[in-house]
């Protein structure tokens, strides 16, 4: 099915500029960004603080533990990147 005037609910842009911006990031792909990096940090932590465990060997300090807590700050600026990005959506499509 192509797309042309007549059988699409909304306007069809032809405009390559138009496509430039919205394949541009935007803050909120940024923080998504950053969100995953600071999660997969988080994760790998978490693996390093769980291994003695099964290892039976001394346990890490209470400071490896609270490294471990960067998986939910990292899915909490993930989510905020989301939310922004949809708000900025959102604006654009009611300009």
């Amino acid at each position: 099915m192509s797309l042309r005037a007549g059988n699409y609910p909304g306007g069809v842009s032809t405009e390559t500029q138009a496509k430039a911006d919205r394949d541009a990031p935007t803050t909120g792909d940024r923080l998504v960004r950053v969100g995953v990096v600071v999660f997969f940090v988080g994760a790998l932590a978490t693996l390093v603080t769980v291994a003695p465990l099964f290892l039976h060997t001394a346990p890490f300090p209470s400071v490896a533990y609270l490294v471990c807590m960067l998986m939910g700050v990292g899915f909490l600026i993930a989510g905020a990147g989301v939310l922004r990005t949809i708000a900025e959506q959102r604006r654009q499509a009611r300009a």
